[in-house]
């Protein structure tokens, strides 16, 4: 027993050395030279800090864009989806409570043509990001209760939408929503 004994304590200590302080003390080093500097890319309005921009918000008003419902409620503290299956009759419960409400939002709007991101919530609850179709399908209700040109939302919707060449396009609909209210 000896004879293994203090092999394993120099092993555990090695491994505590390693994984408990040189690998976290790495990626904060790499963190450093990453946009926002590791810690978090903060969203500003009139010079205060509204939200992150990688972390999704609630936006219940019918006078916002409505982001992807989260099953956390936007606990960034608790990250995490459902884990139900697209079987389960919770589950499919939910969805159809959510496309209940959404139509009842946007009069008009038919449940085939509602996109399913806003209806479903993402794998970490916590998507900052919708589709340019998600944003339109609400542009509607958003020019009627704020009385603004559809074609203007339209053109907001186009200069806030991320081209990406790697994947799909997609809107934050937090800083969307900040050059929503600096309309006027």
């Amino acid at each position: 027993m000896k004879k293994y004994l203090l092999p394993s304590i120099k092993l555990t200590l090695i491994l505590i050395l390693l994984l408990g302080v040189a690998y976290p003390l790495l990626i904060a080093g790499v963190a450093h030279f990453a946009r926002g500097a590791g810690k978090g890319r903060v969203v500003l309005s009139n010079g205060k800090v509204v939200g992150y921009e990688n972390v999704g918000q609630k936006f219940t008003s019918d006078k916002y864009f409505q982001g992807r419902p989260s099953a956390v409620d936007y606990n960034a503290a608790g990250s995490g989806g459902s884990n139900k299956a697209v079987s389960n009759p919770d589950y499919l419960k939910t969805v159809q409570e959510r496309i209940d409400t959404f139509l009842a939002h946007n009069p008009g709007t038919v449940a085939a043509d509602i996109p399913s991101e806003l209806v479903t919530a993402s794998g970490s609850g916590l998507d900052p990001d919708i589709s340019p179709a998600a944003a339109d399908i609400q542009v509607i209700r958003v020019a009627a209760v704020r009385h603004l040109d559809i074609g203007g939302l339209r053109k907001l919707i186009a200069d806030h939408t991320d081209k990406s060449w790697l994947g799909p396009d997609k809107i934050n609909v937090l800083k969307l929503n900040i050059a929503l209210d600096a309309l006027k």
